[in-house]
């Protein structure tokens, strides 16, 4: 794979998942800005690792609930590398509880987070790629989406919009060159499931066909796929990136 001379921007890439996006896109050769939360030292290190492997990086820090911030991180972006090919929409949280102890803030919180933010930057991206004929929205949902899970009923409901809406966005753009995937990771070792309880992890395990969780270089890889050439007659696509486990 190659993504030389790709102008990319992952949010959420200061740890996680977002981060190993972040790392294997410079590997491959493309330009790469992250927008981060809270942690300005994470996002700093991160770029400098970047920067490292030859290529231009950058970090912006933005809520990704604001749609006028995420307007400005795209404008940003567009005016310093002079155009933006790739749209990885990584942010994401987790307020897990059933749903007769979930409370409202729990449910706005996910919703927002999660889906609100692909919606910003999705729609942000669509005028810059229009007007360069082409581009590759890259949306990260989860298998959650998909199956449900018990006392996740928010963080479901935002991953399975997500889908929804790449279908919808996908269809609308197509004409335009511009295509619009998700991947749908399993249980993959990050900080966020790095808390796990053991038993909760072998359970896991035994739910999982090839019995293991993932790591986040394995999602990594899928999204690299969709962010290049390889994949350009694939759009309005979910691949799933979970060892089997919602087969």
């Amino acid at each position: 794979m190659d993504l030389k001379g790709k102008n990319c921007l992952i949010t959420g890439g200061s740890r996680g998942i977002g981060r190993s996006i972040a790392e294997y896109f410079s590997t491959l050769g493309a330009n790469v800005a992250i927008t981060y939360a809270r942690s300005k030292d994470a996002a700093d290190e991160v770029v400098e690792v970047l920067k490292k492997n030859g290529v231009e990086a950058m970090s912006l820090q933005a809520d990704a609930v604001d749609f006028q911030k995420a307007e400005e991180v795209i404008n940003t972006v567009v005016s310093e590398w002079g155009s933006l090919d790739v749209v990885v929409n990584n942010a994401g949280i987790t307020k897990d509880n059933l749903i007769l102890r979930m409370n409202e803030e729990q449910w706005d919180a996910v919703i927002n987070t999660n889906l609100k933010s692909v919606f910003n930057y999705s729609k942000a991206a669509t005028k810059p790629m229009m007007r360069a004929r082409g581009g590759s929205i890259i949306n990260i949902g989860s298998v959650v989406g998909i199956s449900g899970n018990a006392g996740q009923s928010n963080y479901a409901a935002s991953k399975a919009g997500i889908i929804g809406f790449t279908k919808s966005f996908a269809k609308e753009l197509a004409s335009r060159n511009i295509r619009a995937n998700v991947v749908a990771p399993g249980y993959i070792m990050t900080e966020m499931t790095g808390t796990l309880d053991e038993k909760v992890l072998e359970s896991i395990k035994e739910e999982t066909p090839l019995g293991r969780a993932g790591n986040p270089e394995e999602v990594a890889s899928s999204v690299a796929f969709l962010a290049s050439d390889l994949s350009s007659y694939i759009t309005g696509e979910t691949i799933r990136v979970d060892g089997g486990m919602a087969m």
